[in-house]
């Protein structure tokens, strides 16, 4: 088989006309990077906002405006990390089997109770980082500034949330 059939679809397509001084081999490589990260950060404000829907109790209102300051800021964080994907020339992922495929954070049955709706959360803000973080050593690598960028904006804000959550487990 020759190389140039070896290539997968989308990056012959992504091929066609893009010299940003990044290979076509790298970018498929972020792009299937930040791809696992638009799962990520779509699955935590799913996630983020169901339970600014569901949370009660006596911390229900400091609770409520939290999460919903949390995942107003996330639906803007998915535009970003899609539009980043699309400027490296690949189609970003935009359903739930995507997602479900692509993201390492579990979603949750039921209503679990506010504290443990907190806990749940740090974990998918700490999975986020994860996420970002193994994708840092590809974008470094091609020299892909915007991406490293991007990444470490959403580095420092997975880290701070989730030190703010577990700040309210103690």
């Amino acid at each position: 088989m020759s190389k140039e059939n070896k290539k997968s679809k989308a990056a012959k397509a992504a091929d066609s006309g893009i010299d940003i001084g990044i290979s076509t081999a790298h970018r498929e490589a972020i792009a299937a990077g930040l791809s696992r990260l638009l799962a990520d950060e779509y699955t935590l404000y799913l996630k983020t906002h169901n339970f600014h829907w569901n949370v009660t109790g006596p911390m229900f209102n400091t609770l409520h405006l939290m999460f919903e300051g949390q995942y107003t800021e996330a639906s803007l964080a998915v535009d970003l990390v899609a539009e980043r994907i699309r400027a490296l020339g690949f189609p970003a992922p935009g359903t739930y089997a995507q997602y479900a495929k692509l993201s390492s954070i579990e979603e949750d049955e039921g209503v679990p109770a506010a504290m443990d709706m907190v806990a749940k959360l740090v974990k998918g803000h700490e999975a986020c980082a994860k996420t970002a973080r193994s994708v840092f050593p590809l974008a470094d690598k091609a020299r892909d500034e915007p991406t490293a960028d991007l990444l470490t904006q959403r580095l420092q804000l997975h880290e701070k949330t989730a030190w703010m959550l577990r700040s309210l487990l103690e």
